[in-house]
C-alpha cells in the first residue's frame, strides 16, 4: 500500500512538472526572445527560492532543537555530537548517491562561466541542498550561502539547456539565479544584483541588469513572504555615524583586511591536511567532525551558521553568548567574554576548514560575516574597556565589521556595503561601511591577489575571473588549433624536392625533421624566393644552406597564455609545436584569436 502510495505521489508530481514544461514551450514560440528571459528568470527565481527556504528552514530548526536539548532536558553539551552525524551522513549520501564527488564552493561556478559556457551538471540542483542541509543544518561550521548559490547557477544553466537558449542566455540565466540565491538567503535583493555582477559575471552590458534585477526582486519577495525575520540575519535597531569615530572605523578596516588574509590561508591549510586522506573518506570524516565537536564543546557558538550569536552581539546583553559554556558562570566579567569572542574569531577558519576538509558541504559566505562580526565586537569593546575615547557603539562595530571580512575575503566591496546595508534595515552606517569595506579590500589584495573562491583555481592556471581577457584566453583549447597535418623535409632532400611540394601545396612554411622527427630547423618560402627562383642555385644549395633555426617554438602542454606570450616576444604568426622532443604540428596566432573574437561575442551579456 505504502509503495502504490509512494508511486502514485511520484505519477503526480510529474504530470505537473510537464505541464509547467509545455506551458513553457507554449510561451517560447508566442513570446518575443527578451520577454521569454524575462519570464524564464521569474521561473529560476521562485525555484532558488524555495530551496532557500527549505534550506535556512531547516537550519534554524535544527539549531532550536538543539538548544532545547541543552537547556531544557538538561542536556549539556549534546550539541555537539550533531556535526559528526550531520557530516558523516554526507559522506554517505556522496558515495552511496553522488557518484562519490561533489563539487564545493562557488569557484565552479566561475570556472563554469569561463571555460565550460555556463553548464552546470543537473545533480548539483539538488545534490547541494541535501548535502549542505545535513552539513550546516546539523551544526557544521559553515554557510548556506554557496551552496543556495551554486543551486541557483545551476536552476539557472539547466533550465537554458532544457529551453535550448542561447550560451549568453545560459550564462545569463546563470547570473539571475545566483542574485535570487543571496537576495532570498538575506532579503536582500541590491546585494544578490552586486554579488551576480561584481563576482561571477566577468562583463555585462545595462540591458543585461533587467533580468538579474527582478531575479534578485523575486527571489527577496518570495522569502519574504515564507521564511519569518527569525531566520534571516537582519537588525530592526537603528544605527547612527558619529564621524568622531572615523579613525576607529579605519582601524577596524585595517584589521579586517589582515584577519581576512589569516582566515583565508589557515581555511586552506587546514582544508589541504585533509586531502590525505582521499581513500579513506569515512574515517577523514570522523576524524575531522570529531575535533570539530571538540571545538564546540568549547565554543558552542562555533555550531552551524552562528547567525544567532552575530545578532546576539549586537544586542545590549552580548554576555548571552556564555550560556551553555564553561564560562557561564562569568557573565558578569567583561574581559573574560571578550577573550571568549576573540578566540572564537581566531578558532572559526580552523572549524570551517574541518567542516569541508573532513567530507562536509558548505561555503565561507556566513564564516566571513561570523568573524566580521566578532572582530568589530573585539575592537569596539577593547577600546571601551581601556577607556581610550569615548564610549564607541558596539553595535555599529558589530555590523560594520561583518562587511569588512566580507570584502576581504572575497574582493567584493560593494556586495559587502550594500548586503549590510540592507540587513540593517536602513544606510545610515553608510560611510563607515566604505571606509571598513574599501581598506579591508586593499590590505587583502596586497597579500592575497585572487579572493578566496578564485585563489583555488588560479593555483591551478584554470581562471582569474577580475580579467576578462584571461578568462577568454583560458578558455581557449589551443591544442585543438594546432595543425598537425604539415608536410615535413629532411636533410637530405633536395631543392628540386622542397620546390616539387611547393607546387603541389599552399604550404609556406616547412619544418626540417632529422631521422628521429626532431625539429632542426625551418624553411620559409618567402625567405628563399631569390634562391628558389635561380636554376643554379637551386642545383647547388642545399636545404642544410636555407633552413634556419627557429626563434622560439611552443611545447604541447604549455598553457595558452604562455603560447600568446611567445607570439609576443618574437613577433612571429606562426609557431612550431614540440610535443616530448619531437615536431608535432604548428600554431597559428591569427588562428588563436580568431577562436577569442568569437568567444568574445558569446560571453559578452547583453
Amino acid at each position: 500500500m505504502p509503495n502504490r502510495i509512494s508511486a502514485n505521489f511520484q505519477l503526480f508530481i510529474r504530470k505537473i512538472i510537464r505541464r509547467f514544461e509545455g506551458l513553457f514551450v507554449l510561451a517560447k514560440q508566442i513570446l518575443s526572445e527578451r520577454n521569454f528571459i524575462y519570464l524564464s528568470c521569474v521561473a529560476v527565481s521562485i525555484s532558488c527560492a524555495l530551496a532557500v527556504i527549505v534550506l535556512k528552514s531547516f537550519a534554524h530548526n535544527v539549531f532550536l532543537f538543539a538548544n532545547y536539548l541543552n537547556t531544557y532536558l538538561k542536556l549539556p553539551y549534546s550539541n555537539s555530537i550533531l556535526p559528526i552525524i550531520g557530516i558523516l551522513l554526507t559522506v554517505f549520501v556522496v558515495r552511496r548517491f553522488l557518484s562519490g564527488k561533489l563539487e564545493k564552493g562557488s569557484s565552479h561556478i566561475l570556472h563554469s562561466v569561463a571555460k565550460k559556457g555556463g553548464l552546470i551538471p543537473k545533480k548539483q540542483m539538488y545534490a547541494q541542498i541535501i548535502t549542505s542541509s545535513l552539513t550546516v543544518g546539523l551544526g557544521g561550521s559553515a554557510g548556506l550561502e554557496s551552496p543556495i548559490v551554486i543551486t541557483g547557477a545551476a536552476f539557472g544553466s539547466n533550465f537554458a539547456l532544457k529551453y535550448k537558449l542561447s550560451q549568453k542566455d545560459r550564462i545569463l540565466l546563470l547570473a539571475c539565479g545566483v542574485a535570487a540565491g543571496i537576495a532570498a538567503a538575506f532579503n536582500a535583493p541590491i546585494a544578490g544584483v552586486l554579488f551576480a555582477v561584481e563576482v561571477v559575471l566577468t562583463d555585462v552590458s545595462i540591458s543585461a541588469f533587467i533580468p538579474i534585477m527582478i531575479s534578485a526582486a523575486t527571489g527577496a519577495l518570495v522569502s519574504q513572504m515564507i521564511l519569518s525575520s527569525d531566520v534571516l540575519l537582519s537588525f530592526s535597531k537603528e544605527q547612527h555615524f558619529n564621524f568622531h569615530n572615523t579613525p576607529y572605523y579605519i582601524l577596524l578596516g585595517i584589521l579586517a583586511g589582515f584577519f581576512s588574509v589569516y582566515h583565508a590561508r589557515n581555511f586552506r591549510k587546514v582544508e589541504h591536511y585533509f586531502n590525505k586522506f582521499k581513500k579513506r573518506p569515512y574515517r577523514k570524516a570522523l576524524f575531522g567532525a570529531t575535533i570539530l565537536a571538540i571545538l564546540i564543546l568549547f565554543f558552542p557558538t562555533l555550531f552551524g551558521e552562528g547567525y544567532e550569536s552575530i545578532k546576539t552581539l549586537s544586542t545590549n546583553h552580548p554576555e548571552i553568548l556564555l550560556n551553555n559554556t564553561i564560562l557561564k558562570n562569568h557573565k558578569s566579567n567583561e574581559w573574560i567574554l571578550l577573550a571568549f569572542v576573540g578566540i572564537t574569531a581566531l578558532l572559526k577558519s580552523f572549524a570551517t576548514g574541518l567542516t569541508l576538509g573532513s567530507g562536509g558541504n558548505g561555503g565561507n559566505f556566513a564564516p566571513s560575516l561570523f568573524v566580521g562580526s566578532y572582530l568589530g565586537f573585539f575592537v569596539a569593546k577593547s577600546i571601551n574597556l581601556l577607556g581610550i575615547s569615548n564610549p564607541l557603539p558596539i553595535a555599529n562595530f558589530t555590523i560594520v565589521g561583518m562587511a569588512g571580512i566580507l570584502s576581504g575575503l572575497f574582493h567584493a566591496p560593494l556586495t559587502a556595503i550594500f548586503l549590510i546595508g540592507e540587513i540593517t534595515g536602513g544606510y545610515d552606517l553608510m560611510v563607515p561601511l566604505m571606509i571598513v569595506s574599501s581598506i579591508s579590500f586593499a590590505v587583502s589584495k596586497r597579500f592575497e591577489k585572487h579572493s578566496m573562491d578564485v585563489k583555488s583555481l588560479a593555483d591551478k592556471g584554470d581562471v582569474f575571473t577580475s580579467d576578462k581577457d584571461k578568462n577568454i584566453l583560458q578558455s581557449i583549447d589551443f591544442l585543438a588549433l594546432i595543425k598537425t597535418d604539415i608536410k615535413t623535409i629532411t636533410i637530405e632532400n633536395t631543392l628540386e624536392n622542397l620546390i616539387e611540394y611547393l607546387s603541389t601545396s599552399n604550404q609556406e612554411i616547412f619544418p626540417v625533421l632529422d631521422e628521429k622527427e626532431k625539429l632542426v630547423g625551418i624553411v620559409n618560402f618567402n625567405d628563399i624566393r631569390s634562391t628558389i627562383f635561380n636554376s643554379f642555385r637551386v642545383k647547388y644549395s642545399t636545404i642544410n644552406e636555407i633552413l634556419k633555426q627557429p626563434i622560439d617554438n611552443v611545447h604541447y602542454d604549455d598553457g595558452i597564455e604562455v603560447v600568446m606570450e611567445k607570439f609576443e616576444t618574437t613577433n612571429l604568426n606562426t609557431l612550431p609545436v614540440i610535443k616530448y622532443g619531437k615536431f608535432f604540428g604548428f600554431i597559428s596566432k591569427i588562428d588563436i584569436l580568431e577562436v577569442y573574437r568569437e568567444k568574445l561575442k558569446e560571453m559578452i551579456i547583453e
